[in-house]
């Protein structure tokens, strides 16, 4: 008979926070579930750089003891939080959690890992939401690059192959939930940061609207970066949306709030909708034949679904001058992260402090002047407006390959003697389909809908217009339905 880690191993969060509702398990229990999973795979995986083991089961015994606490308005229907008893994990790159540690992938600071005073608001909504934080998942520094290879913590394996990466820089999360260590995982997407890795690692990761969910108390909604969780189905990425959407105080982009529940939006009828199809790199470099099977397929797909797909994108997207418009914000915020980790230090950062790849990037951007950075963000504003416009003009959603490439080998971005940018000039050919929304604001998610001959899994993405996460998980769900993935597990695990 299988013990309960097993049994609960391959179940989404809806399922499991089902199984305590009625029951059927305790909190601890499935905690207790997710330990095990986590100690007999990740020294294959290395997914988990801080375990907080002994204060999950405190708090799964108080829930236990306790039952369902009254939830905060927007985390479920009744005064049942949604998630209640779930095991969770927080990525370890700004998500700050009172009185645990975080190093954000940084030699310096896991030598000696900064204890937080303050949530997170989002990790506070997280906790209302019932689930339970075991620990935190390993992210590249700072979360330059889209693979998982910190020096301070070692490589992150993809469940998949573990030759290749799982992606990044969300990659620890992504490589967990693939894994079964833990049904769902804290990720953020600064440029492709939750759809990398969940196309990498065959998961659900939806980068939500520009100022759908606060950055709060800390960091701006109004930048590059926003944060949800990768995820094993289309419902825990709604029913999770549900629970943590919303402005804090003081924030500065604040998108409207969504006509009904996204919950809501699984299983309904979108219509029948204008799909414009990319099936090639705007910007003339490779893409790799499994990326183009996978989004034809897609298409195929939506068409079967009673949707029109045709040939069509932002023409913007061509535009040669997007990418380093984009690495002048991308570079000064690692100088910001810089500045905000000698803080925690309390002295100064040197280059042996910080990866190569870091430190250049953190140098070239002391060298811009405050006209050239103005200058950058007037750009991408322009660029924000002409891309956004192309869903005005009759289309409703954007499908494109997520990635170029399917999940590449460990040690594929790392920098040489001679060039520490080395991996940021891979990362522009590998992701080149992610960041052009996070400048635009808008949501988009990559779907597991495709595996090649290798046993990869290859992710498609969906773009919707700003504000409109309704009609992507109205799509996803669709997809879901008539396409389904849970069955598809990876061996390694």
């Amino acid at each position: 008979m299988e013990n309960i880690a097993d049994q609960t191993q391959w179940l989404d969060a809806t399922a499991q926070a089902g199984l305590v509702a009625d029951g059927q398990v305790s909190a601890r229990e499935l905690v207790d579930a997710a330990i095990e999973r986590i100690e007999r795979s990740d020294h294959a995986i290395n997914a988990v750089v801080l375990h907080w083991y002994d204060r999950a089961r405190e708090q799964a015994d108080a829930i236990d003891a306790t039952g369902a606490a009254t939830a905060p308005a927007g985390s479920g229907s009744g005064d049942r939080p949604p998630f209640l008893g779930v095991p969770f994990m927080l990525k370890d790159l700004w998500a700050p959690e009172a009185g645990m540690p975080m190093t954000n992938g940084n030699i310096a600071l896991a030598a000696d890992p900064p204890i937080a005073d303050h949530d997170m608001t989002l990790v506070a909504r997280f906790r209302d939401a019932g689930l339970i934080n075991v620990g935190r998942t390993n992210s590249p520094e700072l979360g330059s690059l889209p693979v998982t290879e910190p020096i301070a913590h070692g490589p992150t394996r993809n469940p998949w192959n573990l030759d290749r990466t799982p992606g990044g820089s969300s990659g620890g999360a992504a490589a967990a939930v693939a894994a079964g260590m833990v049904p769902m995982a804290h990720a953020s997407d600064g440029g492709g940061s939750i759809r990398i890795p969940a196309s990498c690692s065959g998961l659900v990761g939806l980068k939500p609207t520009q100022g759908r969910i606060t950055n709060g108390p800390d960091r701006d909604e109004s930048g590059l970066s926003v944060n949800l969780v990768v995820s094993r189905s289309v419902r825990d990425t709604a029913r999770i949306l549900d629970a943590v959407h919303g402005p804090g105080v003081g924030d500065t982009a604040i998108a409207a709030p969504p006509a009904r529940p996204y919950e809501d939006e699984l299983g309904s009828d979108p219509g029948r909708l204008r799909i414009g199809l990319l099936d090639r790199d705007p910007q003339g470099r490779s893409l790799h034949a499994d990326c183009v099977t996978a989004v034809r397929s897609a298409a195929t797909m939506l068409e079967g679904l009673g949707h029109d797909v045709e040939p069509g994108h932002p023409s913007v997207l061509e535009d040669p001058s997007f990418t380093p418009r984009f690495m002048a914000m991308w570079a000064t915020n690692m100088a910001l992260g810089i500045k905000a980790m000698e803080k925690w230090l309390g002295r100064e950062m040197t280059a042996d402090d910080v990866e190569p790849v870091n430190w250049a990037q953190a140098e070239w951007a002391k060298a811009v002047s405050g006209v050239e950075y103005g200058s950058a963000l007037g750009a991408v504003v322009e660029y924000r407006r002409a891309l956004q416009s192309w869903w005005t003009q009759g289309w409703d959603l954007l499908l494109t390959p997520t990635l170029s490439e399917p999940p590449v080998e460990i040690g594929a971005h790392d920098a040489t003697p001679d060039d520490p940018m080395a991996g940021m000039k891979r990362a522009a050919s590998f992701v080149g389909f992610t960041p052009p929304f996070n400048a635009s604001g808008q949501p988009a998610i990559s779907l597991p809908l495709h595996w090649n001959d290798n046993g990869l899994p290859v992710g498609v993405q969906l773009v919707a217009a700003y504000g409109r996460e309704d009609l992507l998980l109205a799509v996803a769900s669709q997809l879901e339905a008539a396409h389904p993935w849970a069955d598809r597990r990876p061996t390694l695990a």
